[in-house]
């Protein structure tokens, strides 16, 4: 035997004597004890898209699970995201980088909504989990491709909006869930309508989130990839009111206060009416006619359903009908209503089904987020519908069973639109 390979009983202790010296000790939070998480078990995140609503992502969203990498295409943002990240988290300017990295769980995406599906299905691909901003997707052909790339490969999807599970709803004073239970027992009667305008707050940013129509082209800041900005968007000259806080106001990125909010309202209405597995049959917008790019105000959209229930969206804050309405009451802000005892006998009824709302729970356990890629595809795509109803300026009959609108192919061109290349859908 070689002498360097020789092992003595001596060595031995020496050896260990040695080692004893130098062991550290780690404190229990380290290894994990009671009401500790384990570093094994913490889940680790990325965040694409880091200004505005992006940095909320960055500080304050889902910060059980631990931050690793944030992502922009404008390196000011990028500079802010990772100052205050801290210290293990790194920079990159192409998602597919971050997408890349095996040791990232779960995937926030709070980019501009032109955006939202390209990287969610790449995600779902690269074996993430993803927990995606509001309007979910630009279109109702990308909210199919995201739902089937989630189910192919077996993710978890949240999206960004919580009111039907969580939080006082916007304008109403109450949560959703008395709302969903009076609805759900008949109280108030079938079919329903619902009204959302100035008295739920529902016109705050129709005006604010417009287009302009008068942009000059601007240089490009040195700061900024606007080519990857755009991505799959038609190339159009850059100006300063096209990108970041301001981009909602055109057809190419978003939907203007359709887009910015309209989930938020109008996913918990969904879920009020009881129709996450289905669409509605008649959508109409009445509206001046649209400029091609820049989104314009609108007057009043109504979302009709085969069974005759209605969701009435007042842009211009005319309409002093209650929130919900239907031929036995009618309930408003706070809940006042019409029935008497309302209350008690709301606190009568039977709660909702349970929901998975802690998206970490979900991850873990794999079960399907409260609001996720199907029922979340349903309210953005009355988000859509409303969309093209504006662009269109006609009213529009649509078969919530193939998803199409019926003898309309203009308005069908809108459901499914082209990616300027190489960006494709591939689920």
């Amino acid at each position: 035997m070689n002498k360097r390979h020789q092992f003595t009983r001596r060595s031995f202790l020496k050896t260990s004597i040695a080692s004893l010296a130098t062991l550290t000790i780690v404190p229990r939070h380290v290894l994990g004890g009671p009401g500790v998480t384990p570093p094994s078990e913490i889940l680790t995140r990325a965040v694409i898209g880091t200004g505005g609503m992006g940095m909320g992502h960055v500080t304050s969203i889902n910060t059980a699970c631990k931050l690793l990498a944030v992502c922009d295409v404008d390196e000011k943002h990028l500079q802010t995201a990772l100052k205050a990240g801290g210290p293990d988290v790194k920079g990159y300017k192409d998602f597919r980088d971050v997408l890349a990295r095996k040791d990232i769980d779960i995937v926030h995406i709070p980019t501009p909504p032109h955006w939202h599906a390209l990287i969610s299905i790449a995600a779902a691909k690269a074996g993430k989990d993803i927990w995606c901003e509001k309007p979910m997707t630009r279109t109702i052909a990308e909210g199919e491709a995201v739902k089937a790339a989630i189910n192919k490969h077996k993710r978890i999807f949240r999206l960004n909006t919580w009111f039907r599970f969580e939080g006082v709803f916007y304008g109403m004073g109450t949560h959703v869930k008395p709302i969903k239970k009076a609805a759900q027992a008949g109280l108030l009667g079938w079919p329903l309508k619902v009204t959302l305008g100035g008295t739920t707050g529902f016109d705050w940013k129709q005006n604010q989130w417009c287009g302009r129509t008068d942009l000059v082209e601007q240089p490009i800041p040195p700061e900024l990839d606007y080519n990857l900005w755009l991505g799959p968007a038609p190339v159009k000259p850059y100006h300063p009111h096209r990108v970041h806080q301001s981009f909602r106001g055109y057809w190419d990125y978003d939907g203007g206060g359709l887009g910015d909010m309209g989930q938020h309202y109008l996913d918990p209405v969904q879920y009020i009416l009881g129709k996450d597995l289905e669409s509605p049959v008649k959508i109409e917008a009445d509206t001046n006619p649209q400029d091609r790019d820049a989104v314009l105000p609108w007057r009043r959209i109504s979302i009709k359903y085969a069974d005759g229930c209605e969701i009435v969206l007042d842009g211009e804050n005319k309409d002093t009908a209650p929130f919900i309405s239907g031929p036995q009451g009618k309930l408003s802000k706070d809940l006042v209503s019409d029935i008497p005892d309302i209350d008690q006998k709301i606190q009568q009824l039977p709660d909702p089904e349970p929901q998975v709302t802690n998206f970490v729970e979900a991850v873990k356990t794999r079960k399907k987020f409260a609001l996720n890629e199907t029922n979340g595809h349903r309210s953005c795509t009355l988000i859509n519908l409303a969309k093209i109803a504006v662009e269109t300026g006609r009213p529009l009959r649509f078969n919530p069973k193939t998803q199409r609108f019926i003898d309309d192919a203009k308005a069908n061109a809108y459901i499914k639109q082209p990616m300027r290349a190489p960006w494709k859908i591939q689920v």
